[in-house]
């Protein structure tokens, strides 16, 4: 895989500092935010709110890096990162949206603040905590000065001692009994970075007197997800532990099987485009992907470094967008590759939600390849087995897929879209 710009500027860095060296001998190593700014900028070199964005380096060391102050950082074998596990039995609770807004449109909520807003306009907020709250803080703030422990890969125990470092909270939600702390994401994410909930956390304990609720928050497919979490032994920074997820949709009309077949009976069917079949398994990943490009373009390097996609991943997705017609790409004054939507990506993604849905379905089932495989779904009531899939895809002419591996690789996003669209009635 191909280095990217923060891969090459710490191999510097580890070269110069013998950063690798040192970890082996005192555990850990501190370094500057003036000796990374050196090579380059610090904020593109130290937060990697992902496991995914760290460095290469990083990775196949078992490293990561935390700020300690506003202008020193630390890098050792610390477990920093939460996996984030979906529940998918879980049915959304339906809100309603107030009548009388006008300044927010919950078709369009593809920032994370303008997610929040409608969340706490809708009563999702008072859902979670169980009572009545008001939004009380956002933004950046210093954290004060702290101790804590951490776990390192080997199962040791280390103290770090943070000093005024910078923190930033999407939201702050106060209550008659409790203060609320919200990261948001406008994605699917994999995991999180736990610091983003621990420092604010640990800043807030002191500073009231009320329970304060970690809660991670997502935005995606239309769904507002709210991981509500505890830390068990404050001092810890791996104490973190999952009390409950909770979901919300805002109530629209609702989506039924009856819907998807009459979709697939009406669609056109076109030509196979000079675009790789499409090998992206989850199809919520793209509509995140189109949600992104709503309010800007964005070029490769944007959608690797800020969402939860890695390099490959990146690439993979937005060809599938490109292969629905929903993408295209273009090259910008400073010679730089931008993704955008399509008029017709524009169009879905303004649709109410229930409308959205069914143009994506029909997006997909526009291309022979799936049309075959959903309708022998229709007739056998099971979608068929991959070995079945390849033989439908072989009688397709698809672009550039010759090899069987190709055949059996793409064929998992065949299934994988499929069973998005029949799982589609059981969430909206």
């Amino acid at each position: 895989m191909s280095q990217t710009q923060t891969d090459k500027a710490w191999e510097i860095l580890f070269e110069r500092h013998h950063i690798l060296q040192q970890i082996q001998h005192h555990g850990f190593f501190e370094i500057k935010a003036k000796e990374i700014k050196m090579v380059r900028e610090p904020r593109l070199m130290a937060k990697f709110d992902h496991y995914s964005h760290l460095p290469k380096l990083f990775k196949e060391n078992g490293l990561s890096i935390l700020p300690i102050s506003r202008s020193s950082y630390v890098i050792g074998e610390f477990d920093v990162y939460e996996k984030v596990s979906y529940n998918k039995r879980l049915k959304p609770v339906r809100v309603d949206f107030p009548a009388d807004i006008t300044t927010i449109d919950p078709t369009n909520l593809y920032s994370e603040s303008s997610a929040l807003h409608c969340a706490h306009i809708t009563g999702m907020m008072e859902k979670v905590l169980g009572e009545p709250c008001f939004q009380t803080i956002s933004g950046r703030m210093s954290s004060k000065e702290f101790d804590f422990h951490i776990q390192t890969r080997k199962g040791t125990d280390r103290l770090i001692n943070i000093k005024n470092s910078q923190i930033e909270i999407d939201g702050g939600y106060e209550s008659r009994y409790q203060f609320m702390i919200v990261e948001a994401k406008n994605e699917t994410v994999d995991d999180f970075l736990v610091r983003q909930l621990y420092y604010p956390y640990r800043l807030w304990q002191e500073k009231t007197n009320k329970v304060v609720r970690p809660v991670f928050f997502t935005y995606s497919n239309d769904i507002f997800s709210f991981f509500v979490y505890e830390f068990t032994d404050p001092g810890r920074y791996n104490s973190l532990k999952l009390v409950e997820q909770k979901d919300f949709i805002i109530a629209h009309e609702e989506l039924n099987f009856e819907d998807i077949v009459g979709g697939f009976r009406a669609v056109q069917m076109v030509q196979e485009p000079e675009v790789p079949f499409p090998q992206a398994d989850s199809f919520p990943r793209i509509v995140d992907l189109l949600g992104l490009l709503v309010d800007n373009d964005l070029s490769k390097d944007d959608i690797t470094r800020n969402y939860d996609f890695d390099v490959r991943q990146t690439g993979y997705y937005t060809s599938a967008g490109m292969y629905l017609g929903l993408i295209e790409k273009y090259t910008d004054d400073n010679k730089q590759v931008m993704f955008k939507l399509t008029k017709l990506g524009r169009e879905i993604m303004r649709m109410r939600t229930k409308d959205k849905y069914l143009e994506l379905v029909k997006c997909i089932l526009s291309h022979k390849p799936f049309w075959m495989v959903f309708a022998e779904y229709l007739e056998k009531g099971s979608v068929p087995e991959k070995g079945r899939v390849i033989e439908i895809m072989k009688k397709c002419n698809l672009y550039h897929v010759s090899s069987e591996s190709t055949f059996i690789r793409r064929s998992s996003t065949v299934i994988g879209w499929m069973n998005w669209i029949i799982d589609l009635p059981n969430t909206y």
